[in-house]
């Protein structure tokens, strides 16, 4: 970590829901919040389901967005690392942002150390136990077969068909996730499982929806980063400890 900056982790923004209006609202925060991190953070790692739906066509993206498209250009722009996760809302990213903003896009979970300190970062979708019925959509949505065919789908209804989809989403008719408890928290089982295999001293996902910070062992944390529809919560490491923060303006 240079001169003693922040790493930022954010997920699950949803933007695009539940409709135009509460969503511009929701994304002029997240560009408040990100301008306020700006002098400190050295690296920012957004993970996953950034948006309620994202498909790049050959010559097409969605519209909307652009201000925070912008704020991230000019985080890049200063020198500042941001990291992109697709998501399951928003896995149809390709090479958009790359090339245009800046970010380092990831598929899946990445291993990275940070002044001595282990991380696993990731969006969280499709691991640990259960949930077979989207693993088995996952297969489906990350064929470059069903991906070519989506294409195909004339960008007015492909877009629309998907919005639609995305309306069953929990996160928009649940305000408020319940805690499983830990021995039924699919993440923390995850965890736990990757601990008998290598030492972490951090797992970092989204999806959950809910704010977590877990003592998996006495050297190891489970902390989900939660959302940004009902609340503003992140997480901060800097450079001695991760803490789970909410942002209020």
């Amino acid at each position: 970590m240079q001169n003693l900056k922040k790493i930022y982790f954010a997920s699950d923004f949803h933007l695009g829901l539940p409709n135009y209006e509460a969503s511009r609202l929701r994304e002029d925060k997240i560009v408040r919040w990100l301008k306020s991190i700006q002098s400190d953070a050295s690296e920012i790692f957004l993970v996953g389901d950034i948006f309620d739906f994202w498909f790049e066509y050959a010559s097409v993206v969605p519209k909307g967005f652009v201000r925070l498209q912008g704020a991230i250009a000019a985080l890049t722009d200063a020198g500042i690392k941001v990291h992109f996760f697709k998501g399951n809302h928003d896995m149809w990213m390709f090479n958009y942002f790359q090339k245009e903003l800046g970010v380092e896009l990831h598929s899946d979970p990445i291993e990275r150390i940070f002044n001595g300190k282990k991380f696993l970062i990731g969006h969280g979708d499709g691991l640990g136990p259960g949930d077979y019925s989207y693993k088995f959509l996952k297969q489906i949505f990350t064929s470059k077969v069903c991906q070519w065919l989506f294409a195909r789908i004339h960008p007015n209804f492909g877009v629309g068909l998907a919005h639609a989809w995305s309306q069953r989403s929990r996160v928009v008719h649940d305000k408020k996730e319940k805690f499983l408890g830990e021995e039924n928290e699919w993440l923390a089982i995850y965890a736990k499982e990757q601990l008998k295999k290598t030492h972490f001293d951090y797992f970092i996902f989204g999806h959950r929806h809910l704010p977590l910070n877990i003592d998996l062992t006495n050297e190891s944390k489970y902390v989900n980063l939660g959302e940004w529809i009902h609340a503003s919560t992140y997480a901060c490491f800097d450079g001695q400890a991760l803490s789970l923060l909410t942002f209020q303006d």
